[in-house]
């Protein structure tokens, strides 16, 4: 069985494949409700996708994403579980350099890895 973080990153790589040019230039609402149903898809109950500014730093949490042309960012977080019932694990983190970042870049394009072509 997959781990959480494993699914959603094929998720969001589906997603980049998927998603056609026009999309790109969606809202950063739109793009935090797809990411929320890949998530949920996987299996993930408790958690949250934030937009923020690109700016503001991530004290907890995993960014997973931009959108508006590189201005914001989306940040994934697991919520706790209610006292008394069972909590789901928090995806592994990985080593550092293997993250898969879903990002919009400035020209309107979408790639994986949070690398944009100048």
């Amino acid at each position: 069985m997959k781990s959480p973080l494993s699914l959603l990153l094929s998720l969001a790589g589906l997603l980049v494949a998927t998603a056609p040019a026009a999309h790109a230039a969606a809202g950063c609402d739109l793009l935090r409700s797809e990411v929320e149903g890949k998530i949920a898809s996987a299996g993930v109950t408790r958690f949250s996708v934030t937009v923020v500014d690109a700016d503001a730093p991530v004290t907890h949490g995993k960014v997973v994403g931009s959108c508006e042309l590189g201005s914001k960012k989306l940040v994934y977080e697991t919520t706790p579980a209610a006292p008394g019932t069972p909590a789901v694990a928090a995806p592994a983190a990985k080593g550092a350099g293997s993250e898969r970042i879903l990002t919009e870049c400035r020209d309107g394009t979408v790639s994986m890895g949070g690398a944009c072509k100048p």
